[in-house]
């Protein structure tokens, strides 16, 4: 990841006949029409692969009663899989010339998540990481790569800070091995040490120069993200109420599962893109805060639809837990899902206590909804669809005091 205080000069993509390779140099922060790339837009949707594998994990084991394990586990290797997609896509976002070089080590990136991907089950299953270790080492070096050919484009304090990037990534993807060699007891400690160690490195690597990341294009990229992911916890819903229609019979036990599962993710969509966060994004300290919490925001996002596919496996009598256990699958990660987009997103834009309490009271309530039996999901998803509808209205009540100033402030 990436963060900048103080705009670079302005360097848009050069236009016409381009040479296949050329400086990896930085792009400026005042350039026009600054979108994500079909190549950026490639590399998530095969990221998404690696979380629906997570997904997958989790559900057997929260369904066969190890959700302790389950969660640690989940915890684990979704730390692997966001923190290289946020290295390469505040790397991107600050230095994607687009050429033939750049293009090749991206999809080499690639290349390192599937591998990661094929390797998650057993991860779960046998406290195997060595397919997991492969496939993030490819990334790694990739990425080592990418900031290689920075240094070797610039001088100065940036030529530096490309350095210290090259030598923080490097010396930590050593310090990774550690979950392959190191005994089972201590490898949860060890990779808590990991982890923070890797979100020490862009501080570090940018004390002396920022690099000149996009405002705008961040938060599209960001966005996207959030929409694969709630679109892969629908897909993952949707195959297991189907599944369990065609193989138990169970519509109308399953249907209210169904309708509160869909309510939970539009308003997750819709609580998300309310705000333009864009604004929120000028220092360092922003910067880094925002997109480190999105680790929460994306994991309990996934996390949802591998709660709806364990209500259903317990509500056709294909997971060994209770109904308390079940909805509390559904209703925690939604609870925190709301949680940490008010923290991250929302309570920027909110005026008064009453738009402040919104989101807070709705994940509390959406916890309270987890000791309502078989009903707990279709009212979490009631309340999710209230904290929309209450948050509008608080707006609209806002928009008459408003007219004539700026533009009509977001709530929900």
């Amino acid at each position: 990841m990436t963060s900048s205080s103080t705009p670079a000069p302005d360097s848009p993509r050069p236009q016409g006949r381009r040479r296949p390779l050329r400086r990896l140099s930085a792009r400026g922060r005042g350039e026009t029409h600054r979108v994500a790339t079909p190549l950026e837009l490639f590399f998530d949707l095969c990221f998404v692969v690696a979380i629906a594998q997570a997904g997958i994990e989790l559900v057997h084991a929260v369904a066969e009663s190890h959700a302790g394990e389950g969660i640690l586990n989940y915890a684990m290797v979704f730390f692997a899989i966001w923190w290289a997609w946020m290295n390469f896509t505040w790397f991107a976002s600050a230095y994607d010339n687009d050429d033939v070089l750049y293009r090749v080590v991206t999809l080499l990136q690639i290349a390192g998540v599937l591998v990661l991907a094929a390797g998650i089950s057993r991860a779960f299953e046998d406290h195997e990481y060595l397919a997991v270790l492969i496939g993030y080492v490819i990334m790694r070096l990739a990425l080592v790569g990418q900031w290689l050919r920075v240094a070797r484009s610039s001088s100065g304090p940036e030529r530096r800070m490309a350095l210290r990037y090259a030598g923080g990534v490097l010396l930590c993807q050593i310090g990774w091995v550690g979950l392959v060699v190191l005994p089972e007891d201590v490898r949860s400690w060890w990779f808590l040490a990991m982890a923070v160690l890797e979100m020490c490195v862009p501080p570090f690597a940018e004390r002396e120069h920022p690099t000149s990341w996009h405002p705008h294009h961040i938060a599209e990229r960001y966005g996207l993200f959030t929409i694969i992911v709630l679109g892969e916890t629908i897909a993952a819903a949707t195959v297991a109420v189907k599944t369990g229609i065609d193989e138990n019979d169970a519509l109308g036990d399953l249907l209210p599962i169904a309708a509160g599962g869909l309510l939970i993710i539009f308003a997750a969509w819709w609580i998300y893109f309310v705000v333009p966060i864009h604004g929120h994004l000028r220092s360092n300290r922003q910067a880094f805060l925002w997109g480190y919490g999105h680790y929460v925001v994306f994991a309990s996002a996934a996390a949802i639809g591998a709660g709806l596919e364990v209500a259903v496996e317990q509500t056709v009598g294909k997971a060994h837990i209770s109904t308390l256990a079940a909805s509390a699958a559904v209703t925690l990660p939604t609870a925190l899902y709301l949680l940490t987009v008010w923290l991250l997103h929302s309570r920027y834009f909110k005026v008064g206590i009453t738009q402040q309490l919104v989101l807070p009271t709705a994940a509390l309530l959406v916890i309270c909804c987890t000791f309502l039996g078989d009903w707990a999901v279709l009212a979490a998803g009631i309340v999710s669809a209230l904290t929309v509808a209450t948050g509008e209205t608080l707006s609209a009540r806002m928009a008459p005091k408003d007219r004539g100033t700026a533009t009509r402030t977001p709530v929900a």
